[in-house]
């Protein structure tokens, strides 16, 4: 028997064995640290027999799939201390993430003290290093065994086992789960863990199923390793915008109002509000023409465009479809209405392309579960457009849509933080898209190549596309490590016919239109969560709802602050005086922890020579200034838009 390593080098073997005897044969070293196995591309146990020829990778912490049996492992160690501990809880599933692992429980909520004593009967399971064990049973039996221990959503998961399926459990001392694996040899491998937090979360993600109580956790071979991410998640407590956010005074929420629907404060209304400006001039200077648009349309309008029956659910519908005789739903895109808008009037060739540009309010009809600060909300405004386009223009408008995307995200400073993913249809599952194959994959080579040609890296997803078209989704992780689309660039040449949509060509036939349904920068409500965790609050000067605050030492100067507070709002600088009776140290450390980028202090020096001394966030001290020069400084960087690099401690 052949065992071909990852290096390239080949063991021989005269008889099956293990996969944890092969690695004690290469290196007792190796052995230790295992966690899994990849034979031929699977992951699998340890205890795996290797009986044939193959290709074997042995799997220690450092390796992804390494990583994810031991916290797995460490999550069956949870199960069984809760059960000892809460006795009555009930197991639902258990896996690991890429954070470290959780567990669902039907149980009141855990309190912090009751993570504590979970924790500390999880140190005994890990102590009594019980050896983890496979087995297998027929699907009547495996039943039997969860319905004995009173395990109902264990039941529930068999019973939607296809009937061909090997129904597995883990058993590591008294404890039994049920479980495909992989896992570690012995639960006293684990040497470095933590409790989290404990949240809810709805049974198999579906806010029409109980409510579970979710327990988070993490886990590592070494202690130090462990402390460094404790310390981690101590700096993103403190990056987290739905935290951070509401301590700023940018947004907030209120029961009364509803989940999902946040309000935007004056501080970040000024936010959004520059940053739509600059998209909206910048779109401008680009060649878009701007509509706007309904809130609200008939059913009619997304019966034809298919959203009707593809996307209903995720609507929020205005009326009864059995009583009224009109029914209508807020919209959660733009597309038909600006499909509308190009259909007012004949278009020639020669009128192509036309690229429509809208800040839209949408709203779209999310599970209560899913509700998180900005991120995920049921109302929120975007830089939506549709580009309709004459076919030979396509790839190059929808190369011009990219370079948009990237010169925004390179602005803002997150382009380094964005993922590019070419998001495909799934031909085995024709009943979710429209169009047929040949079309699929011509439109998805085409994006492949420009994606290819503008220098990006990218992974193709198969089954994300929309029902009409594949597409670009560019994605960002926020602090917990959540990704969500941020920026979504769309090919359609499909929709055209549905809305009967032409152009004359030079030989006065009607011709289809190709659509680009794209946005510039997303919504704007999720960027600002974004940058709110990006930059702790620190935001670049041009993008700060204050960008400079003036201090005068004392009263006897409050005239000269205010001549400077009005000269910098003449220059369109954002800016306040703070005229307390405070000492000048109180006012400084005050604006710091408003997150001012810069601070001009003015007393009778500066009054006499009409000056400010000057402190900022990026450089501390910067000495006294002539008012005329700061503001040409300060105008220049916010006109530029400007990230300058802090290089004093805060």
């Amino acid at each position: 028997m052949k065992i071909t390593l990852k290096d390239g080098s080949v063991k021989e073997y005269e008889k099956a064995m293990s996969v944890i005897d092969i690695a004690s044969d290469i290196s007792e070293g190796l052995a230790r640290a295992a966690c899994a196995g990849e034979v031929n591309g699977e992951v699998v146990d340890l205890r795996t027999v290797v009986d044939n020829d193959c290709e074997l990778n042995i799997l220690t912490f450092n390796d992804e799939k390494g990583k994810a049996a031991y916290r797995h492992t460490t999550s069956h160690v949870l199960a069984e201390a809760v059960k000892r501990v809460f006795p009555e809880a009930k197991l639902a599933i258990g896996p690991s993430i890429d954070t470290g692992f959780y567990y669902d429980f039907e149980h009141e909520p855990f309190s912090r003290e009751d993570l504590d004593k979970i924790e500390a009967e999880m140190k005994k399971v890990i102590k009594e290093n019980a050896a983890l064990e496979r087995f297998e049973l027929p699907r009547e039996e495996a039943i039997k065994l969860m319905e004995e221990r009173n395990e109902p959503y264990k039941v529930e998961l068999i019973n939607d086992l296809p009937e061909d399926a090997v129904i597995s459990f883990y058993k590591q001392g008294d404890f039994v789960d049920l479980c495909a694996g992989p896992h570690l040899m012995k639960t006293g491998v684990i040497k470095a863990f933590k409790l989290i937090s404990s949240s809810g979360a709805y049974w198999r993600g579906n806010s029409d199923n109980k409510m579970l109580t979710r327990i988070y956790g993490t886990a590592f071979t070494k202690k130090a390793d462990l402390e460094e991410y404790l310390a981690h998640l101590e700096d993103i407590k403190k990056r987290d915008h739905n935290k951070l956010g509401r301590e700023m005074e940018l947004f907030t929420t209120v029961d009364v109002i509803g989940q999902g629907l946040p309000l935007i404060m004056p501080k970040g209304e000024i936010m959004i509000r520059t940053m739509q400006r600059w998209i909206e001039d910048e779109e401008e200077k680009r060649g878009y023409v701007r509509t706007k648009t309904p809130l609200m349309a008939k059913s009619d309008l997304y019966k034809i465009s298919g959203h009707w029956d593809h996307y209903k659910d995720g609507m929020f519908v205005l009326g009864d479809e059995e009583k009224d005789k009109e029914v209508f739903a807020l919209r959660p895109m733009t597309c038909p209405f600006q499909y509308y808008v190009y259909k007012a009037s004949q278009k020639s060739y020669r009128d192509l392309p036309l690229r429509f540009g809208e800040t839209s309010t949408l709203f779209r009809n999310e599970d209560s579960g899913e509700m998180h600060g900005l991120t995920r909300v049921r109302q929120f405004t975007i830089s939506e457009g549709h580009l309709i386009v004459r076919p030979d223009q396509m790839v190059e408008e929808f190369k011009g849509c990219l370079e948009l995307a990237k010169y925004c995200l390179e602005t803002l400073g997150v382009e380094e933080d964005v993922t590019y993913h070419l998001s495909k249809w799934d031909p085995n599952d024709r009943k979710k898209y429209i169009g047929e194959p040949e079309v699929w994959e011509e439109t998805e080579g085409h994006i492949r190549n420009i994606l290819n040609e503008i220098g990006v890296e990218f992974t193709e997803d198969v089954g994300e596309a929309a029902f009409y078209g594949p597409k670009v989704d560019i994605n960002a992780k926020n602090v917990y490590g959540k990704e969500d689309t941020m920026i979504t660039i769309q090919w359609d040449a499909l929709l055209a016919e549905q809305f009967d949509m032409y152009y004359v060509d030079q030989n006065g036939e009607k011709i289809r239109p190709y659509i680009i349904h794209r946005t510039s920068i997303g919504c704007y409500e999720r960027t600002l969560a974004w940058l709110i965790e990006k930059y702790a609050g620190l935001f670049p000067t041009w993008l700060c709802p204050e960008q400079v605050r003036v201090l005068p030492i004392s009263e006897k100067y409050a005239d000269y602050a205010a001549k400077i507070e009005k000269e910098l709002k003449d220059n369109g600088i954002r800016c306040s005086v703070d005229n307390r009776s405070e000492k000048i140290g109180f006012k400084i450390r005050e604006s710091r922890l408003n997150r001012v980028p810069y601070m001009l202090v003015v007393g009778q020096k500066e009054e006499e020579e009409n000056k400010v001394s000057v402190r900022s966030r990026y450089l501390g001290d910067e000495g006294q200034k002539d008012l005329s020069d700061f503001i040409d400084a300060i105008s220049k960087e916010i006109r530029t838009k400007e990230i300058r690099k802090i290089e004093v401690e805060q």
